[in-house]
């Protein structure tokens, strides 16, 4: 079963990995990332490395503004369209997994006003 959750892990990385090659992040691109973490996210699994791997993946993919923007625009329809998603759960993700964004994952966020790596103007 490990052997499985393994190979699980590493095609999750290789999918998110894939985009940087892509000019804008997809939101079918950024569901694969996060998938491992629905779970999690419903309050409903522990928060497994698969899942970090692929928000560290999705973060290291959205190099630009235009990457940071769609990431984020994908990330706020799934956080308002997921059902069962806890949204305080889902906004601490990036933090739980060690990695910082420069906006709130929530439905409310401006995804505009994301611009630049480390600022939301």
């Amino acid at each position: 079963m490990a052997k499985i959750g393994s190979v699980l892990a590493m095609f999750v990385l290789f999918a998110c990995l894939a985009m940087t090659a892509e000019s804008v992040v997809s939101c079918a691109q950024v569901a694969s990332c996060v998938a491992p973490c629905l779970g999690y996210m419903r309050n409903a699994a522990p928060l497994t490395p698969a899942c970090c791997n692929g928000v560290r993946a999705l973060k290291n993919a959205a190099r630009t503004t235009a990457d940071r923007q769609s990431t984020c625009r994908c990330l706020k329809a799934a956080a308002g369209n997921i059902r069962g998603v806890s949204l305080p759960v889902a906004s601490g993700l990036p933090g739980k997994c060690g990695v910082q964004i420069a906006y709130k994952i929530s439905p409310s966020t401006d995804c505009n006003k994301v611009k630049e790596e480390g600022s939301e103007k």
